[in-house]
């Protein structure tokens, strides 16, 4: 796939973004990762962690 003339220099390597991943992934129990690409480049990575209780402690399951 050829991004032609208008191809900008992207400032982070494929190693930087995959350990970028690899942070958000790491420690999760619940919750997403979400990457968002952009002209098959990762522009953005998201991380939404949820905190659960089951119904018979009042504390954060660990």
């Amino acid at each position: 796939m050829s991004r032609g003339a208008q191809e900008t220099t992207f400032p982070y390597s494929d190693q930087t973004v995959e350990e970028a991943i690899l942070r958000a992934l790491k420690g999760i129990r619940f919750g997403s990762v979400e990457i968002i690409v952009h002209d098959s480049r990762v522009v953005q990575i998201e991380r939404k962690e949820k905190t659960r209780f089951d119904g018979t402690h009042s504390r954060p399951i660990r």
